[in-house]
């Protein structure tokens, strides 16, 4: 595991030069194959803490902006805990990437707020990070990046573009009756693929490509009109108005790589790391909470629990990014079948607390275009339940999981186990396309519902 601890101050409260103001702190380091920086591990080991909060950043963290969060969200917790409590701190370091173009609240500048560029060249700080996401595609990321910066009106180019995602996300062209596994995003039409994305720009509001439900890349044209097929072919006049999603479709496919890692980072690292310290310190008790592919990290953990353990004592998930069937027995399309983490919510001994949000569009319009499989008669943009985000609409099918408000959920307290979902759309709102307020996290209120799901209140 290369370059995967150094530079940090652990247990300083200081990691790369940016401060911490939670004491005491450390990060739990993980590669993509989900092996533990041992350093790191041994630090997390000797904290002096009765609980510790373990919280895993999601796709669009690099590692200051993964420690800005942790800071920003960890800052209440000290007067919010009851006296008996004694906190540690941990934060979980994954190789997540993050796409600069898009604005997180109150951590980028007002600059960047104002008019992210969603259709144009790659900006230098996405190409950095993409070349390290995929260190050894440099050549083919050389390729996306003129091509984008080009944006030519040529069905071929457009062809390419296509066989390079595809090349990224590590999937083959395959047809969906031979590879059904494969979403339909990398190998239907790429320009039916693209000018499905260039709508979904367009109804999340992202800039130049027309209000939501007004028109798509500037024709004024309704950008639903004539059902799910959406409009013409020729979005904004002549294919150069479909780059804006093709671009997205770039983003799509870092999404694609980064969950599948988020799971194997939580199910091969996190968990067995978590086993090992309740192991050894068996009155411990943890306290676990991801935001979006970081939701899937600590609940993919879940699976390295052994039965019967009851050192996990609440999950928070903020906007998760993972099925809302992941914990159903029974998905309703196919009885036969549970979700992924089916019945995992047994080996917390207290609640799994899903808060979701309206106004987040990137799990309301773009997770399901990316989850969506080849062959399911609605097409690219029509709405299918199954594929819907936790973060979105909170846990399905789960029998006797309560839905709550915030404002009910923090008034009188949620459930001492089993699935809750939370409606925090009061106040996880803000943000600009094209993720609306996926990453409007960082509220006391989200902190006191952690408090309150894992008991440890005034």
């Amino acid at each position: 595991m290369a370059n995967v601890g150094g530079g940090f101050g652990f247990g300083t409260g200081v990691v790369g030069g940016v401060g911490v103001g939670v004491r005491p702190y450390a990060e739990l380091t993980f590669d993509s194959e989900g092996d533990v920086d041992r350093v790191t591990q041994g630090t997390v080991s000797r904290m002096e803490a009765t609980d510790l909060l373990v919280f895993a950043h999601g796709w669009n963290s690099d590692r200051s902006t993964a420690t800005r969060l942790y800071d920003r969200f960890f800052a209440p917790f000290e007067g919010l805990v009851g006296s008996g409590v004694r906190l540690g701190y941990v934060g979980v370091v994954w190789p997540s990437m993050r796409f600069s173009d898009e604005p997180i609240p109150d951590f980028d500048t007002l600059a960047a707020l104002a008019e992210p560029d969603l259709g144009g060249a790659l900006d230098p700080l996405t190409r950095r990070a993409l070349e390290e996401f995929w260190p050894e595609r440099r050549a083919e990321l050389d390729r996306v990046a003129e091509l984008l910066a080009e944006r030519a009106d040529s069905a071929a180019a457009f062809i390419e573009f296509g066989a390079l995602i595809r090349e990224l996300a590590g999937v083959d062209a395959v047809p969906a009756l031979v590879a059904p596994s494969v979403p339909a995003i990398f190998t239907d039409d790429v320009l039916e693929v693209c000018r499905a994305l260039s709508v979904a720009l367009a109804r999340a509001g992202a800039p130049g490509t027309g209000a939501a439900g007004t028109g798509a890349a500037g024709t004024g044209a309704p950008a639903a009109a004539g059902g799910p097929e959406g409009p013409a072919l020729t979005v904004g006049g002549g294919m150069r108005g479909l780059w804006g999603g093709a671009k997205e479709l770039l983003r799509q496919a870092a999404y694609y790589k980064m969950k599948k890692r988020a799971g194997v980072v939580g199910e091969r690292g996190l968990g067995p790391v978590l086993a090992q310290l309740a192991a050894a310190r068996p009155a411990l008790r943890f306290h676990l909470i991801g935001h979006s592919f970081g939701a899937r990290v600590v609940s993919f953990s879940l699976r390295a629990v052994p039965d019967r353990a009851r050192y996990v004592k609440s999950v928070t998930l903020l906007q998760g990014a993972f099925s809302h069937y992941a914990f159903a027995d029974r998905l309703p399309h196919d009885k036969g079948t549970g979700g992924a983490l089916r019945g995992l919510q047994r080996r917390v001994d207290g609640p799994v607390v899903a808060c979701h949000s309206p106004h987040d569009s990137a799990l309301k319009i773009f997770y399901p275009l990316a989850s969506r499989m080849a062959g399911d008669s609605a097409g690219l943009l029509g709405f299918d339940e199954r594929w819907g985000a936790i973060g979105h609409d909170g846990v399905q099918a789960v029998p006797g999981a309560p839905r709550l408000t915030l404002d009910t959920a923090l008034r009188e307290g949620v459930p001492t186990t089993g699935c809750v979902s939370v409606d925090a759309g009061s106040v996880v709102r803000r943000g600009g396309a094209p993720s609306g307020a996926h990453s409007d996290i960082c509220h006391e209120e989200l902190a006191r519902l952690v408090v309150d799901a894992g008991r440890m209140g005034r």
